[in-house]
This record gives structure tokens, C-alpha cells and sequence, in this order.
């Protein structure tokens, strides 16, 4: 039969029609359908699937796993080191890019919008959340679950879990400490690290996922209604509405399939703990809800108002850095940060080479990588160090200096920032390379980070930031963000590019005034398309050889 089930928003309601049989509702339904399930615990129950919908995804012959099959040991598949990508059933979404994020100043500007997702175990919550995402079509989206900030157990809850007679689902089964501390932190933009937790062992693993970066958050798990301060950093509340029975099904499925749990244990807990909680602290909370949305993933009415307001938000947040930068004026002399390589004949005469338009590829490569060593031991000068004294093999002490002790990091903005990434390593010894792939919008014309891959606990180097050239500054002050994001001292990043122009000196300068800028060459304007002038071209293109490439093969530059 017909149902008419509705998308409910704070003074307004959308009717939207279904077409779904009927689903047991009474408390004598559900009596029956437990004890169907406890009768045929040795057998699928073939023929149990959501009335009207034909496809069969809830029928319970699917819950249990194939005869001889063995049973998952890990509760998750963060167990392994992911790359920061989301796959969905048509692209791939780069968690980890974004458009700037900051002002001309270098100072954060705005915040990630959050969206808070809450309702039953099971209720399709991650659906609604990948439908969103999906509709969205945006390359910065994180999404962000409450399993990963269930508690460490102690010996006894685990003895009682083990039992099935612990309760996951009361609020006190959550470190909301430590979740309202990380959101806040990732709404901030910076770089947060997220406990990776273990349904079969109830505990969290030993390496904890990475995540940095979002226009847009996506937060979802039973409790997100249930902490004060935690709804204070939602800025859209959604309340995924779906009937008890399809929950349990669901539920069931899960956590025999993915969690390790036998039937008799999943019932269990489900009428001790499950269902009680529901009750009592998570559907009340649906009148908090900006948005309910009734049969989760289903409900394409409801998501498509949802990306709606989504997107007028981040449009109203759109930043134009480039523009303010290109823009602006730059009349004061250059900053006391900036050194530049002494142009002596020899200098000189590689910048001969490199910019003349006649020089073939393998000269081009071959006096780049002189110049590009030049610099680097130029920039090295720069790291501090310590007065030391050493005896010589004649029996003399020799006083000279030594590193402070403090470790180096390479970070290139790829792709021509990689080239300079053979100098470092043949002056700095197991010198640690991070990268950050920043590449220019060609709608907007500003810059986007796409990717980065950088070592643990960078935060604690010298980082060298290395890029080719250097125009308006707005790829290099995105670079830069991304390192202060992840904690690393402004004092401690030196910027290395081997030509840059005034205006990208005066930019990075102004926003980071103690980041140290280090190149061999400043000239003096850019033409209309941002190039630097005189130049030296398409850096990229002219040392790996893809300047005859046609311009939907190549790389799209950052400047």
C-alpha cells in the first residue's frame, strides 16, 4: 500500500509519496519476528525482505555468513593505512583538498561547515551521509564517525562486553572529550588524528588515522544530539528516521558480518541495551533536528534540499586570495626574510641557460639541478646550529659549528617542486619528503590542495619548503597554511624556489613574516596570465618534457 511519509523541516513540511508495503510496527510483530530468528539460528531465512521494495538487500539469509566461512578478526577496514580518498559509486572525492581557507593575510578566515547526523543504530546514517556527499560533487568533504570515539575498555567492561552485557549505547560509552576537542579542531582546519577503533577486541588500534582538512564536515553517530558542546560546533542538525524493524535487520547483518558477533548475542544486546537507548537518549533528541529525514538513504527529496543549503553556504564562503593578492600594492622594498642568491658570473650564466627558449631539455635539466644545488646549500645556511668542538686526526682541537639537533623535512609542491628534491637528499643525510599537490581552479583561478603526504611528527623539524617558481604567492601561502595546520613553528619553514616574483616575495612575506624566503632570482612583474616576467617559463613542462603535450593532457600549473 501507499504511505505517505514526510521530510520534516522547522516551519515547513514537504509531503513526499513512497510507494512500500507494510512494515511490522506492533510489539507483538517484533516478539514474532525475534523468536522467527532465534528458530532458525542454523538456517537462512529465506523470503524476509522489506514488502514492496523486491530487492531483497534486508532478507535475513543474508546475515549469516557462508557455511565454512571463517569470521572476521579485524572490526574495520581502517586497520590499514588508508590514502585520504573517499570512493563513491561514480568518482573519487580527495578528503584532503580544499580551496583556500585563509585571507590575504595568511590568517584563517572561515571554518568548515558541519553537518551533524543523528538517529538509531542502523538507521542508514553513513547512507544519508555518502548520498550527501555524492550529491554534493565537492573534492574537500570529510566524514567523521562517533564509532571511532567509543571508550578504551577496562579488563572487567571488556570481560563484560565479551558477554554482550556492556552498554555501547549509552552516552557514557563515548570519549566526548576527546570528540568535541578533534571536531573543533578539524572545524578549525588544522591536521587531527582519529583513534581507530576495534569492534572484536574493544579497543583502539595502535595507529590512528590521519585527517586534515574539509570545507565540509560530515559527523554522524548515534549520540551526536546528546552533548551541549558538542551541538554547538554543528552547523546543521539531520535526524535519519527509520522504523525499528528495518534497524534491527540491519543491525543484525552487521554485526555478524562485520563485527564478529554470533545471532543469539547481537538479540541480546539489542533488547537489553539497544532499543532502551533509543528510547530513552537518542529520539528525543530528534527535536533538535533542523532536518528529519524519514527512510535514510532513500529519501532523495530530503538530501537534495539538503545539498541545496549546503551549497549556498559554501558559496556565501567563497574566498578570492589570488585575486586580493594580484590586486594589491606593492610598493614597500623587499622584506628583510628574503635572501637571494649572490649573482655571481656563475650564477649568472645558468640563468643564461635556463631561460633562454632555445635551450634543449637536457641542458635545461642539467643547469637546473646545478642552480637548484647552489640553493639548496644557500638555504642550509639559514637552519641554526651550535658552536662545537672537535680534535682533529693531528691531535688539535678545531672549533667549528653543528647542527642544533633539530631534525629537516623536505616538503615539494608537486609537480615541479619535485625536482628539486635530488639536491636536498645529496647535502641533508636521511633527510625526511613530505609533498603537497596544489593545482589552480580553472573556473575560479584559485588555488586548491588536492593532496599532501607528509611524515609524522613533522611538527617538530626545520621543514624546507621547495617549489620552482613563485608568482603571485598563493600557491606557496597555501603550502605554507598546511604546515602551521600541522603544527609546524612559522620559524622553522624555510621557502626555496629557484625565480620568484616581487609580488609572491611580498605576499608570503606579509602573511608569514617569520617564514624565511630563499631564491636565486626576484624579477620584477607578471603578466596578464601570472606568469612571471622576463621568466622562465613553464617550469614543469620544460623539465619533463610535456610542453608539446595538448592542454587537456597537462598539469594544470600553480602559481
Amino acid at each position: 500500500m501507499a504511505l505517505t511519509s514526510r521530510c520534516r523541516l522547522r516551519g515547513r513540511k514537504i509531503p513526499m509519496e513512497t510507494e512500500c508495503g507494510t512494515i511490522m510496527s506492533s510489539r507483538s510483530d517484533r516478539c514474532r519476528l525475534l523468536t522467527l530468528i532465534k528458530k532458525h539460528l542454523s538456517v537462512g531465512i529465506c523470503g524476509f525482505t522489506r514488502a514492496g521494495c523486491g530487492s531483497g538487500e534486508d532478507s535475513l539469509d543474508r546475515l549469516l555468513p557462508p557455511a565454512g566461512a571463517p569470521r572476521r578478526k579485524s572490526a574495520t577496514s581502517l586497520s590499514k593505512t588508508e590514502p585520504p580518498l573517499l570512493r563513491t559509486g561514480t568518482r573519487t572525492i580527495y578528503t584532503a583538498g580544499r580551496p583556500p581557507w585563509y585571507d590575504e593575510h595568511g590568517a584563517q578566515s572561515k571554518e568548515a561547515f558541519v553537518i551533524g547526523l543523528c538517529g538509531g543504530s542502523a538507521s542508514g546514517k553513513t547512507t544519508v551521509a555518502n548520498k550527501i556527499i555524492e550529491a554534493l560533487d565537492v573534492p574537500w568533504v570529510v566524514l567523521l564517525s562517533m564509532d571511532s570515539f567509543y571508550k578504551v575498555l577496562s579488563p572487567e567492561e571488556q570481560a563484560l562486553a565479551a558477554s554482550n552485557d556492556y552498554n555501547f549505547d549509552h552516552p557514557g560509552a563515548f570519549d566526548f572529550e576527546l570528540l568535541v576537542a578533534t571536531l573543533r579542531k578539524l572545524k578549525q582546519g588544522k591536521s587531527v588524528k582519529i583513534p581507530v577503533y576495534d569492534f572484536t577486541t574493544h579497543g583502539r588500534q595502535k595507529d590512528w588515522k590521519n585527517v586534515y582538512g574539509a570545507s565540509v564536515i560530515i559527523f554522524e553517530g548515534i549520540m551526536s544530539f546528546a552533548d551541549k558542546e558538542l551541538l554547538q560546533l554543528l552547523d546543521m542538525k539531520i535526524f535519519v528516521d527509520t522504523d525499528s524493524d528495518i534497524r534491527l535487520v540491519r543491525r543484525l547483518r552487521r554485526d555478524i558480518t562485520e563485527r564478529g558477533r554470533d545471532i543469539e548475542g547481537v538479540i541480546k544486546q539489542y533488547n537489553k541495551f539497544v532499543k532502551p537507548a533509543f528510547e530513552q537518549y537518542i529520539e528525543p533528541t530528534m527535536r533538535l533536528a533542523d532536518i528529519v529525514v524519514p527512510r535514510g538513504g532513500g529519501n532523495m527529496v530530503a538530501i537534495d534540499l539538503i545539498v541545496q543549503h549546503v551549497h549556498s553556504q559554501l558559496e556565501e564562503r567563497e574566498l578570492s586570495v589570488r585575486a586580493l593578492l594580484a590586486s594589491a600594492q606593492q610598493n614597500q622594498p623587499l622584506p628583510q626574510t628574503l635572501s637571494v642568491l649572490e649573482s655571481t658570473p656563475q650564477v649568472r650564466g645558468l640563468h643564461t641557460i635556463i631561460r633562454n627558449k632555445e635551450t634543449s631539455r637536457d641542458e635545461f635539466i642539467f643547469y637546473s639541478k646545478r642552480l637548484m644545488r647552489l640553493l639548496i646549500e644557500h638555504a642550509l645556511t639559514f637552519l641554526p646550529s651550535q658552536t662545537c668542538v672537535v680534535q682533529t686526526p693531528q691531535g688539535h682541537q678545531y672549533e667549528g659549528r653543528s647542527s642544533n639537533g633539530k631534525g629537516i623535512t623536505g616538503v615539494s609542491v608537486l609537480r615541479a617542486g619535485e625536482t628539486m628534491e635530488p639536491a636536498l637528499r645529496a647535502v641533508c643525510k636521511d633527510v625526511r619528503i613530505g609533498k603537497i599537490l596544489i593545482q589552480t581552479n580553472l573556473d575560479s583561478g584559485e588555488p586548491e590542495l588536492h593532496y599532501l603526504r607528509l611524515p609524522k611528527d613533522i611538527s617538530e623539524d626545520h621543514v624546507i619548503l621547495m617549489d620552482s617558481t613563485v608568482s603571485t604567492g598563493a600557491a606557496a601561502m597555501m603550502a605554507v597554511r598546511v604546515l602551521l595546520d600541522h603544527e609546524v613553528q612559522e620559524d622553522r619553514i624555510v621557502l626555496v624556489s629557484l625565480l620568484m616574483a616581487e609580488l609572491g616575495v611580498h605576499s608570503v612575506a606579509y602573511a608569514f613574516p617569520k617564514v624565511k624566503i630563499i631564491t636565486t632570482a626576484v624579477d620584477k612583474s607578471l603578466d596578464d596570465f601570472l606568469h612571471v616576467i622576463p621568466g622562465i617559463g613553464d617550469f614543469g613542462d620544460r623539465y619533463f618534457g610535456t610542453d608539446s603535450w595538448s592542454d587537456d593532457d597537462q598539469d594544470q600549473p600553480s602559481y
